[in-house]
């Protein structure tokens, strides 16, 4: 390890430990590192400049569209009509509310791309349902916290969006339409471990929805469910590209929640639009500042020395993707996921480019580790806002999080080692 990069991580975990936002933090052990190098001037400068260029991209403009749009689906009614669908559907089976927890979270996540969201609009509704119901109460947020990750990975989904700026060769249509076969992998397999659960509990199932009132919540769906058609449809057809698509997301949204459903007054666009422009605030400056310390490690050489580094370990491919995702899920613990995916991608995808790996494949498992940390102590964001709905504590929810923590490492292991489950998708549509 060379001398830049053991003060760059020495900076870096001090300000962490001191509660300095992690952007801030990002920044400081950037400009610190190369102050090492050169005059405090032309350090501050250059890392100001790569701030600003690192922003500079037509692609970043859809994710102030997203989050916008998420925002108008999360105040919109959108989530009631999807938990209903998906009562219809899955509702009857034993433990069935739980089954109902995660369809709609993978459901709501495909809308608004965002699993703190996700967390929030569908576990406010059906936590208190499942605690009615008999369920216990740490399950219930358990389901509701690892379910909403789904959404990170069924697009469209802002982090895939900045993988696809950061790693410079993916684009970001072919990550959407990678990303549905793992989510979809993963919202399974969770159902799994909740059908255990439920038979080792006793957790019973609803009353059958007769077809008509099937029908009737089909049809109450339908047009928040066409929102992804339109994305996705628009982007695969060539119609548009995905920053376009956000757009159309946005005014598509708008639409229905404001005019359709009615359930957005237009006395409410003003707190839409200000914590829309907060969250994108955090965003770019996270970006930004993370640009700015991919040119430094790039500078220092720093991906090429741990490439180096990791293939004199072992030559054995299977044994550095097992030990990458290991990091990665230790990483995952105490790192959201967008500051993740910008630092650790410049260091580990020049790695899986010489041992073959598919970029596009490295980017989804890497996203799909990353989700398991976003949910585990002890800075899992999703697990925050899952307490704060259900009004319980972490230490309370551990036990009931383990079988889903099983669940999404084996699809983890699964994507990993299957490159098939990401690359079938993109290859049939072309990317």
């Amino acid at each position: 390890m060379t001398v830049s990069m053991m003060l760059l991580i020495i900076i870096f975990i001090f300000l962490l430990l001191m509660n300095v936002p992690i952007s801030i933090c990002i920044a400081m052990a950037t400009v610190l590192t190369m102050m090492s190098h050169m005059p405090a001037e032309p350090a501050v400068t250059q890392v100001a400049q790569k701030m600003a260029t690192g922003l500079d991209s037509f692609a970043l403009l859809a994710i102030p569209f997203f989050i916008l749009s998420g925002q108008f689906m999360g105040r919109g009614g959108i989530a009631r009509r999807l938990i209903q669908l998906a009562r219809a559907c899955v509702g009857m089976l034993p433990g069935g509310l739980a089954y109902v927890n995660i369809v709609s979270s993978m459901l709501f996540g495909s809308i608004s791309g965002s699993a703190v969201a996700a967390t929030s609009a569908i576990g406010s509704f059906m936590i208190p349902e499942m605690e009615k119901s008999g369920y216990d109460k740490n399950y219930c947020a358990s389901v509701n916290a690892t379910a909403s990750t789904t959404g990170l990975l069924i697009p469209p989904s802002n982090i895939l969006i900045v993988y696809s700026l950061v790693s410079g060769s993916v684009s970001v249509a072919a990550l959407f339409i990678a990303g549905y076969l793992p989510g979809i992998l993963t919202g399974v397999l969770l159902m799994v471990a909740a059908g255990i659960v439920a038979k080792a509990k006793g957790y019973h199932g609803g009353q059958r929805v007769p077809f008509s009132e099937f029908v009737k919540r089909s049809g109450d769906a339908f047009l928040s469910l066409l929102l992804v058609v339109i994305v996705i449809g628009g982007i695969i057809a060539g119609f548009f590209t995905a920053t376009e698509a956000a757009a159309i997301a946005v005014l598509y949204s708008f639409i229905l929640s404001v005019l359709i459903y009615r359930e957005v007054k237009l006395s409410d666009l003003s707190e839409i639009l200000k914590q829309t422009i907060i969250t994108n605030a955090v965003v770019m400056l996270l970006i930004g500042c993370s640009m700015a310390l991919s040119w430094m490690l790039a500078y220092e050489n720093i991906p090429q020395l741990i490439s180096k580094a990791l293939l004199e370990l072992t030559d054995n491919k299977w044994l550095i993707l097992l030990l990458i995702n290991v990091v990665l899920l230790l990483v995952g613990t105490f790192m959201d996921a967008t500051p993740a995916v910008l630092i650790f991608t410049p260091i580990f995808l020049p790695v899986m480019v010489q041992l073959g790996i598919d970029p596009l494949h490295f980017g989804i498992f890497m996203i799909l580790n990353l989700c398991i940390g976003i949910c585990t102590p002890p800075v899992g964001a999703v697990l925050f806002v899952g307490c704060r709905v259900a009004d319980t504590k972490i230490t309370h929810m551990f036990k009931w999080l383990l079988p889903f923590f099983v669940a999404m490492i084996i699809s983890l292991l699964l994507v990993t080692y299957i490159p098939e489950i990401t690359l079938v998708l993109p290859r049939v549509f072309g990317f």
